[in-house]
């Protein structure tokens, strides 16, 4: 099978790339600067927010995987719509004239908007999103159903949940890294949903095996969900073999975190990233291609400390 994969040099789109390569397919990476793959394999280098890759570019291409677009930063939201909703409508369109079989866009569970219990969500369980990020995402779910709905072309979305694994940014890495520089051990509250980026480029290519006509939605998910308390322990046991014993009360947590909110101007987001719960279902994934999570994070923590202090 041969692939397009836009957004190669990212954090996903490299544990895709490896993946692909490891099965045996044939890719072509695209990036925005052209810069090579830690592989040595160069990528066509294309900005997505201004252009959209000539037909030649998808000539014997299967399946194309859109992974290009903004995260972890704060952007102006024309950012966020041209690059996260309108490449991906665009591109989208290009696959398919181009004869593209399958079409394969990682979205977000930002998409679903913010939770409003501590059950864990189905595809189906929507609030309107609370951020740019997750607006555009949002609109550009809907352009792909609207548009491909009754097509030839099989589009799935995708919604991971907190992905992690080497090289991981955000909020994760900060975490890493401050557990190494001897962060005291975080109060106990709260649980999110996360999935490894291996386990992830993993589900990208049997979602991309199992095409079926119009559009599907899935949350990506794995089967573990942690606290914060829960990563600073994994961490702090890959670090030196035992759980932190330091520690500082709820209260001072809570009053950074609404120093920081205040800052930045985002009332309760840090407190929401700290303790909120975050749980979400990939039961439908699971059901619909018979994709199993493989690794968890305990199994990764010695490698994303590793990889935070380089």
């Amino acid at each position: 099978m041969k692939c397009l994969v836009s957004g190669a040099t990212g954090f996903v789109g490299r544990h895709l790339c490896r993946e692909l390569r490891q099965r045996g397919h044939e890719y072509l990476p695209l990036s925005r600067h052209g810069a090579a793959l830690t592989s040595g394999i160069a990528t066509l280098g294309i900005d997505l927010a201004t252009e959209v890759p000539d037909a030649a570019v998808f000539e014997g291409v299967e399946t194309a995987f859109h992974l290009a677009g903004i995260a972890h930063r704060s952007a102006a939201e024309e950012e966020y719509t041209r690059l996260n909703e309108g490449a991906t409508l665009a591109l989208a369109e290009r696959a398919a004239a181009a004869g593209v079989r399958n079409f394969v866009f990682l979205s977000s569970v930002k998409a679903m908007g913010e939770p409003t219990t501590g059950a864990p969500r189905s595809e189906d369980d929507l609030a309107p999103p609370a951020d740019p990020y997750g607006r555009s995402k949002w609109r550009a779910e809907c352009a792909l159903r609207e548009t491909f709905r009754d097509g030839p072309m099989s589009v799935v979305i995708l919604r991971p949940t907190l992905v992690y694994g080497v090289g991981v940014k955000g909020n994760l890495r900060a975490l890493a890294t401050a557990v190494s520089r001897g962060l005291p051990r975080p109060p106990a509250g709260g649980r999110r949903s996360l999935l490894s980026a291996g386990d992830l480029a993993n589900l990208l290519c049997e979602v991309a095996a199992t095409p079926a006509p119009g559009v599907r939605t899935f949350i990506a998910a794995g089967d573990e969900s942690h606290s914060l308390r829960d990563l600073h322990d994994m961490l702090r046991t890959a670090l030196d073999g035992a759980v932190a014993t330091a520690w500082l009360p709820g209260w001072a947590w809570r009053l950074g975190a609404a120093l920081a909110d205040r800052a930045a101007g985002t009332p309760g987001a840090n407190r929401a990233r700290l303790f909120g719960s975050e749980l979400y279902s990939g039961a439908a994934v699971q059901a619909a291609t018979g994709w199993r999570p493989r690794q968890t994070f305990d199994q990764l923590a010695a490698d994303i400390l590793q990889a935070s202090l380089e």
